[in-house]
């Protein structure tokens, strides 16, 4: 604990906000990582930096008003722009995983846990890139947030729409509701009505039926953040941890209660019952942002990872063979109840793996050049255009050559929507600047304003710059529309 805090513990306060933060950074200062007027700040008297605070006798400088202490996220002041090639190689799996399973269920009838593998993989890379933002710069900017994700998801599926739409005109078979697919894809409610129907699915949705997985992302993008940001305004890191636990635990019972044979498409299309496989995703994130790089748990972590990933992808690799998501079968309770959680669990180590241990031999593979471009910068695209263009060439009497017909004409389209929208609307978004105050100096370095780092996994100390402004660069926009382009699942 640094001398300042230890002057406070006479008094009571504190001590039991400061000394946990203390324990986990593994450092001599007390980390405050949102400093408002008022607000105790402390100062490692290690620190240069200079300021007019009053000081006590040790020459340690501080705000007389204490304030409580935010979260300490050490592992979160890593580079934000730092991509992780073996995610997007893991995209490129999931996304075809779903296209074949479209074509062929009759071959990989667990197919459509590429759905499950992509809700985990954008739940963690989200958190990951909020929770660094809140280590940055004290803060959430949910205004912000909402427009990156609006530019980086919409324009690409208003086009798809759009196509829908004037497809109603043609004589096609498949695109007879095309106008109201085309409407409720946009709203990202596709699921709901999916959801309310316990019988088989109605043709209102049938062209773009795939985007129900859409409208489950877009909801959990909705209300996570502003959930994540309370928690990280209130709570320490660890009960942020234990939180976002307790919420990812909530499906599962919840699916329980529910759970009958009638329910199967509430189950399935839910927002509210596939949360915990996003939230899975997200409880991984929070768990490294917490621990610095020097930290013995992310050691047993990174131990772990490498001997439970080979055990998952077998895992894995039999429920796509051998289990039938969809559909009646002796496995559809167990899948419906408990099998979301699980399937969420196993990304989660190899998520990992992917993470800890870029020397793994599955990252080598997932790393492949080709691999990372299509997932990168394709995924979504083939995504969004494989489903319509398979009932389009279907209705065209496409027979034998539908499969790699369908996939041609998706790998030009998906290249032409990344190149003529999806690029274009991410540019646009790294055009933003923002002006305001500077929330906090940097100690021992320069940079965007915000909780510093000392030293690998060390927090500095946090001191306020009142009155001070500042022309803020975008906060690794272009960076975090790389690292968070993510594709939506398929169904």
């Amino acid at each position: 604990m640094c001398l300042a805090c230890a002057d406070r513990v006479k008094t009571g306060f504190h001590f039991i906000s400061c000394l946990p933060d203390h324990w986990l950074a593994g450092a001599d200062v007390c980390a405050i990582k949102r400093p408002r007027p008022g607000s105790g700040v402390c100062v490692s008297s290690r620190s240069s930096t200079p300021t007019s605070w009053p000081s006590d006798s040790t020459g340690q400088r501080f705000r007389a008003d204490p304030g409580p202490p935010g979260p300490v996220f050490p592992g979160a002041a890593r580079r934000t722009d730092r991509r992780v090639d073996g995610i997007d190689g893991l995209r490129t799996f999931a996304v075809m995983l779903v296209i074949v399973y479209h074509f062929r269920p009759d071959v990989l009838p667990g197919g459509s846990i590429g759905v499950d593998v992509f809700y985990t993989i954008s739940g963690f890379v989200i958190t990951r890139l909020l929770i660094a933002e809140y280590a940055r710069t004290g803060g959430i900017s949910l205004r912000q947030f909402y427009r990156r994700r609006w530019l980086r998801l919409i324009p690409a599926l208003l086009v798809v729409c759009a196509l829908t739409a004037v497809l109603t005109l043609a004589p096609v078979q498949s695109f007879r509701n095309g106008w109201s697919a085309a409407l409720l894809a946009a709203a990202s409610l596709v699921n709901i009505v999916r959801a309310a129907q316990p019988g088989a699915y109605s043709g209102v949705t049938a062209p773009l039926g795939h985007t129900w997985s859409l409208g489950v992302e877009e909801q959990f993008y909705l209300l996570w953040p502003p959930v994540l940001a309370s928690l990280l305004h209130r709570l320490s890191s660890r009960a942020v941890l234990v939180s976002a636990g307790v919420l990812a635990a909530v499906p599962v019972f919840w699916r329980f209660h529910l759970w009958q044979a009638t329910a199967a498409h509430r189950i399935y299309n839910g927002p509210d019952t596939r949360a915990d496989q996003l939230l899975a995703g997200a409880v991984l994130a929070i768990l490294l942002a917490r621990l610095h790089a020097g930290s013995p748990w992310r050691a047993r972590l990174r131990t772990w990872s490498m001997r439970l990933w080979v055990p998952a992808v077998v895992l894995l690799a039999l429920i796509i063979w051998q289990v039938p998501i969809t559909g009646n079968s002796p496995w559809e309770a167990s899948v419906y109840t408990v099998g979301f959680l699980v399937i969420a669990l196993l990304t989660v180590v190899l998520l990992a793996c992917v993470e800890l241990r870029p020397d793994a031999p599955l990252n080598r593979m997932l790393s492949l050049a080709p691999l990372v471009w299509v997932g990168r910068n394709l995924s979504y695209g083939l995504y969004l255009w494989h489903y319509p263009l398979m009932h389009l060439l279907s209705d065209l009497g496409v027979g034998r050559m539908l499969f790699p017909s369908t996939l041609l004409a998706t790998f030009i389209m998906a290249t032409a929507s990344y190149y003529l929208v999806e690029e274009p609307c991410r540019r646009l978004k790294s055009r933003r600047r923002v002006r305001g105050p500077v929330p906090a100096a940097v100690v021992g370095g320069t940079g965007p304003a915000g909780p510093p780092v000392g030293g690998p996994g060390e927090p500095a100390a946090a001191v306020a710059a009142p009155a001070a402004t500042a022309v803020l660069p975008p906060p690794a926009l272009a960076a975090e529309d790389a690292a968070a382009g993510e594709p939506a699942p398929g169904e």
